[in-house]
Formats: structure tokens, C-alpha cells, sequence
């Protein structure tokens, strides 16, 4: 193949001639849309370093969950702002059945009984610390964290949640959450596990939206991720499906394009990207032009696709499908 009997540029020439070979598709049944939730009645509070993102107490919900709907989106992702007069160091608000996120699936199912509901296993909303898991004697500890971690994935199933998605890190967690369930006959309960969670710079924002910003004093890298590493990202996701889990997720995304790609590749399961609030936040204060700040977002949107991912967990879904798929 020579130039110039082969001309690339020729497939490009027209708008209708690109369509016809792309190779990528974005669908409005590619996304799980966040859904940030506040105890107290009539709120909705703009988060700050997520301009256009909200936080919404349980009676307000009816807004966020008709757009999604409309938009046709098949689930929502439920994170909490907890209260810190209901916090603790061992973070027990987590294994309330009428805690915030029990309530907002109650409330989303009422809405919506079709629209999936995803609900994260982790204790950093809920512990006066922080970490997504008990500190014992000055470090996260693994095993005892798992025995509660268990008890608020029950709970949550209890509530009506459809997808377990653990984003703690702890190790066997996956198995031991799977047995619990199905002990309980909650046999149809998915488990999304956050098995390539990085301990990464991105989720500044996200922190601030669930209020873990003020409380955490350390890092993460004990139990998250070394941004340094892949062949440990496979590891970790053949650990986690051996366990149990129906798909994984790779947090971040942007930054980690390979990995999903890599996990894919291998596996051939159903690989979710997260799309983490720091990238959204990057796109949304850094990009003065509207007009390249929409081409961005679905640029980024597409690198996920392209990489292998089968749904993207993103703050820009109902954007998206808005202004590019609602056609």
C-alpha cells in the first residue's frame, strides 16, 4: 500500500464518510450517572470545585432521577455527605439501615423501579478519619475493616440496591462480601469491584462533595494503588473476579487509559471507567472556550470507549447524551 493509490485523507473528506467507518460508539446506555446525597429536607447544594454538580436530600431527588430517566441512563451511583455529629473512628453510621444512602435507594426506586441503583462498600463518608477502612493500632487494618465493610454491603442490599460496588481496597474483600450474600439469598446482588482503585491525585473534588477533605490527614497509599504500576492492576482484577465480581472498575481513567485497555485484553469482562471528579473539574475551570470545552468532554469520553470500556461512570453523562445522543 503506496502513495498515492492509498489516500487515508480520502475516507475523511465528508462528515457522512467518517460516520460510516467509525469504529467507536457512544450510547446513552454507556453511563452510570453519580448522584451525591445530604440528609436535612429541600437541599440542593451546588458543590463548589464541581461547577453544575449537586448534592440533593432524599425529597429532592425527584429532579436528578427524572433527568437521568429521561435521558435513559440505566443506573445511578449514590454518594453520601454524612452528617460529623454521626461519624466515629469506626464509622458505624455505614451499617445504618436508615442511614442517608439506604434512604436515597428507597427514594430512587420509588422514583424510578427500572433505573439501576449502585451504592459504594466503604467507610471514608462515615469515619471522623476519613480512610475507607478501621485504623488499628496506627495503620488500615485489612481484616477487621472486611467484617464491617460485609455489614453495610447487607444493608445496602437490604435498602434495594442492584450493584455492590466495594471501592475500599481491602484485600478479599470481594469473596467474603459474595459469600455474605449469598448466605443471605441475595443471589441476584452485582458486584462492581473497584479493583484498580489508584491512590490518586484526581478525587480532591470528590472529597469535598462527601466531606472527607477537612477529616483526612494522610494519604492512601497503603491500600490504593501505586500510580506507578499496571501488572499489579491484573493481579488485582483475576483476585477479584475469582472472588465473585461481575465487573470491575478502573479509578481514575483519563491517566489510565492502558490499564483498561491491558484488563480487557486479558479478561474480556465488563470493564466500567470512572471518569473521577478531578477530571471533570479539570475540563470544567480550566477550559475557557465553551465551544472546545464541549469538544473536550467528548473527546475524553471517546478515549474510554476506544480503550475498552464497556460503561464510564461520569459526572458529564446527562450533558453528553443532552447535546450529542439525544437525537
Amino acid at each position: 500500500m503506496k502513495f498515492p493509490s492509498t489516500r487515508l485523507r480520502r475516507n475523511r473528506k465528508s462528515e457522512w464518510s467518517r460516520r460510516l467507518i467509525n469504529d467507536t460508539y457512544l450510547d446513552k446506555s454507556d453511563f452510570i450517572l453519580p448522584v451525591f446525597v445530604c440528609e436535612g429536607k429541600n437541599k440542593k447544594q451546588e458543590i463548589k470545585s464541581m461547577p453544575g454538580i449537586f448534592r440533593y436530600s432524599i425529597d429532592r431527588l425527584d429532579e436528578i432521577i427524572s433527568r437521568a430517566s429521561k435521558n435513559k441512563i440505566p443506573a445511578v451511583a449514590i454518594f453520601p455527605l454524612i452528617e460529623n455529629s454521626k461519624k466515629n473512628n469506626k464509622g458505624t453510621e455505614a451499617i445504618n439501615k436508615n442511614n442517608v444512602v439506604c434512604n436515597a435507594i428507597s427514594q430512587v426506586k420509588k422514583l424510578n423501579k427500572n433505573i439501576g441503583v449502585m451504592c459504594d462498600v466503604a467507610l471514608d463518608p462515615y469515619t471522623s478519619h476519613g480512610h475507607d477502612g478501621l485504623i488499628i493500632n496506627n495503620e488500615i487494618h485489612n481484616d477487621e475493616t472486611n467484617k464491617i465493610l460485609i455489614k453495610q454491603a447487607l444493608v445496602q442490599a437490604q435498602a434495594g440496591c442492584d450493584i455492590i460496588a466495594p471501592s475500599d481496597m481491602m484485600d478479599g474483600r470481594i469473596g467474603l462480601i459474595r459469600n455474605a450474600l449469598e448466605k443471605n439469598k441475595f443471589f441476584n446482588i452485582q458486584i462492581l469491584s473497584y479493583a484498580v482503585k489508584y491512590a490518586s491525585n484526581f478525587y480532591s473534588p470528590f472529597r469535598d462533595a462527601v466531606g472527607t477533605s477537612s477529616t483526612l490527614k494522610s494519604d492512601k497509599k497503603t491500600y490504593q494503588m501505586d500510580y506507578k504500576n499496571s501488572d499489579e492492576a491484573l493481579l488485582e482484577v483475576k483476585l477479584d473476579l475469582d472472588e465473585g465480581a461481575d465487573f470491575v472498575m478502573v479509578k481514575p481513567a483519563l491517566a489510565y487509559l492502558d490499564i483498561i485497555y491491558k484488563i480487557k485484553q486479558k479478561f474480556n469482562v465488563p470493564v466500567f471507567a470512572y471518569n473521577v471528579s478531578g477530571e471533570y473539574s479539570l475540563i470544567k475551570n480550566g477550559i475557557k472556550s465553551s465551544l472546545a470545552k464541549e469538544d473536550i468532554i467528548l473527546e475524553v469520553i471517546y478515549s474510554f470507549k476506544r480503550a475498552g470500556a464497556n460503561a464510564i461512570v461520569s459526572y458529564f453523562a446527562n450533558e453528553v447524551i443532552e447535546k450529542y445522543l439525544s437525537k
